[in-house]
């Protein structure tokens, strides 16, 4: 049986599952989401019950509703699950048989999204100017949007060009490499920080927020340069766990967030696209340039290799080499001039050239010849007898539809 410790007096049940995961040094996300998640549950079966008086069946139900009604995920239905499990363990002092039969949604792989380089390029311009250097830094060094947005000025290395990712997932430090092209920009950023650095010391306000109570080990550390943030918030907050006192936080992820759907929208990428999606692209991008994956998992700070192997997934069909039979059989009706390639492909004309568009079709007029590629191979010893690069037939048909 897990006991709470002695010094956590709180008398509402949020504030003693509060303590107990501060208690734990738990993130800060991890409490909003056990908040969360606690609360939901309590207001599922009535507010005047409390949770000691509740059981397996309360909370079966509860999670029935989630994955029934609310049809949530898989990884929300588990995190709901952890938090009840937490609240009854840790905060309510019961270990009973019953939790360990409680059944665990099954984790579903997901392949992630990744954008090519043309589209970062476009995205990357389509986000405001106040953005667009965090944007820059996310894709370039394949950190998590909080990692970049947490950096202080003591974690740059411009000598070294490293910047020391600090407390990332998991609580784990990891190092990654300060892009050449962001030097000078993020010299310029930091100049700003400075700007407001100074006049938060000349108006008195408290320093920024360090972590496990460094401002009392380093008293004046809080206020000092060294750790400030690269990226500061514009206005001043309170801190939601230092009894509201109003100090200068980093840049919401929140604002980002929303510039980033923008952007997406303007740059006209039809991806579900997040700004964990250029970390994706920083990974898959790197193997494709021949980077080792064993170094691509230092970078991301993956704990084991079996992680980054999501990425040679991505790569694996587009990057083998493998050629559809259909774009195949096309070609064969193509070279040889034989009839009925037309209803393989309805309103293209098949003749020894290859595959063009019916002139007289509307649906596709103004689409082009659609070229097919050549059987054999070109093997090109002199540069200037390069092959030349020819779309697939397939390709080029679902472009034109």
């Amino acid at each position: 049986m897990s006991f709470p410790p002695a010094d956590l007096s709180s008398l509402r049940l949020l504030d003693q599952l509060r303590e107990h995961i501060r208690y734990r040094h738990y993130s800060l996300r991890t409490e909003e989401a056990y908040v969360h998640w606690v609360r939901a549950f309590v207001r599922f079966h009535g507010s005047e019950r409390h949770p000691r008086d509740m059981g397996r069946s309360e909370i079966e139900g509860f999670l029935t509703w989630l994955a029934a009604e609310r049809q949530v995920s898989p990884s929300t239905h588990k995190q709901a699950l952890s938090a009840l499990l937490f609240l009854y363990q840790h905060v309510l002092g019961q270990e009973l048989p019953w939790m360990a039969e409680l059944g665990r949604p099954k984790r579903q792989v997901r392949l992630p999204v990744v954008l090519s380089h043309a589209e970062v390029s476009r995205l990357l311009v389509a986000l405001p100017e106040e953005h667009r250097l965090v944007g820059r830094l996310l894709y370039g060094t394949g950190m998590r949007l909080l990692e970049g947005l947490r950096l202080r000025v003591k974690d740059v290395d411009f000598a070294r060009r490293v910047i020391i990712v600090r407390d990332g997932k998991g609580g784990k430090d990891r190092v990654v490499m300060l892009p050449t092209a962001l030097e000078g920009p993020l010299k310029v950023q930091m100049r700003l920080a400075g700007e407001l650095h100074r006049a938060d010391r000349d108006e008195g306000l408290a320093g920024v927020h360090l972590p496990h109570a460094l401002a009392r080990k380093y008293t004046r550390a809080a206020e000092s340069w060294v750790w400030f943030w690269v990226f500061p918030q514009g206005s001043v907050s309170r801190d939601p766990r230092s009894g509201g006192e109003r100090r200068r936080h980093h840049v919401q992820e929140q604002a980002f967030q929303r510039a980033f759907k923008r952007a997406v929208h303007e740059a006209g990428i039809a991806k579900p696209a997040t700004p964990h999606t250029l970390r994706h692209s920083f990974a898959t991008h790197l193997l494709q340039a021949g980077t080792d994956i064993r170094t691509v998992q230092e970078l991301l700070g993956h704990s084991d290799v079996s992680t980054t192997m999501i990425y040679t997934h991505v790569l694996r069909v587009g990057s083998s080499g493998v050629r559809s039979p259909l774009d195949d059989l096309v070609s064969q009706f193509a070279e040889s001039g034989r009839s009925g390639a037309s209803e393989l492909l309805p309103g293209y004309v098949v003749d020894g050239l290859g595959v063009s568009a019916a002139a007289n079709d509307p649906k596709i007029s103004g689409a082009g010849p659609l070229v097919t590629r050549d059987l054999s191979p070109c093997y090109a010893v002199h540069p200037k007898s390069a092959c030349p690069i020819l779309p697939s037939s397939t390709a080029a048909a679902i472009s034109a539809s």
